[in-house]
């Protein structure tokens, strides 16, 4: 089974539904309607009983460079009910197995979406940011929260005050993801993985997950909506103002008198 509109490819098979960002040309930033795509089909996954995994994947050359910055300023997350908080509250709190295949760069929630997956494959060609601070902003996805938790604060410092990208080993070494292969193979593993979980009893894997997730659970919803209140609060601010005018005439931004 497969429905799908171009920039968001959604495809069932063999228990799997495998959710494929396919916006190449631009990067596969994310924009409104690939949010609300990626919401609907984690709603629809959550509730077939057909589906017993989620694989989320880009291409072998870029899994996404984050959000689309001129779509992001045409149609800011006003509400929590916008389409980037629903899924990010969808991808947090899903209670199946969700696999992820990360190759090129991974940029801001490209990075932080992975935090909610269970496996996580890479290319060797992963290069991962969360440059939140440089746009004005501030972490999302309860990323200021679980992003310390992983890598202590120091490293997480250097992530998300600083900005600094990170790599596949480096990524392996604090566990972000499982394993570093070829990036042609990415997608390939995460769905061998995925079928094997597949193979699997369903309530043995639910009941699994949700107890792994739950001493983390109240804190990252908490978390989550007090990021979300922030980060829509700062989109007003000068500071991402002049991140968001400087991107767009591809011009260094300046931030002293800020």
């Amino acid at each position: 089974m497969s429905h799908s509109f171009k920039d968001i490819l959604v495809h069932t098979e063999d228990g799997v539904m495998t959710v494929t960002l396919n916006r190449v040309d631009k990067k596969n930033s994310i924009t409104f309607l690939m949010y609300g795509a990626m919401a609907d089909a984690l709603e629809s996954a959550n509730h077939d009983a057909a589906v017993r995994a989620v694989v989320i994947q880009g291409h072998e050359s870029i899994f996404s460079a984050g959000n689309d910055i001129g779509d992001f300023l045409n149609q800011p997350p006003a509400t929590q009910d916008s389409p980037v908080f629903r899924f990010l509250r969808g991808i947090s709190s899903f209670p199946k197995p969700l696999v992820a295949a990360v190759c090129g760069p991974a940029v801001g929630i490209g990075t932080t979406l992975l935090l909610h997956c269970d496996l996580v494959y890479a290319g060797d060609n992963a290069a991962f940011s969360m440059p939140f601070v440089n746009l004005g902003l501030c972490p999302e996805a309860a990323s200021s929260f679980l992003v310390p938790q992983l890598m202590g604060h120091r490293r997480a410092a250097e992530a998300l005050l600083l900005g600094e990208p990170f790599s596949a080993e480096t990524a392996l070494e604090i566990g972000l993801i499982n394993r570093i292969v070829a990036p042609l193979q990415a997608n390939a593993l995460a769905r061998r993985q995925a079928l094997k979980l597949v193979a699997k009893p369903l309530t043995s894997l639910l009941e699994t997950k949700r107890l792994m997730k739950k001493h983390n659970a109240g804190m990252v919803a908490e978390r989550m909506a007090e990021e979300g209140a922030s980060f829509g609060r700062m989109l007003q601010e000068p500071a991402a103002r002049e991140a968001f005018t400087a991107f767009m005439a591809k011009r260094k931004p300046d931030f002293s008198r800020l």
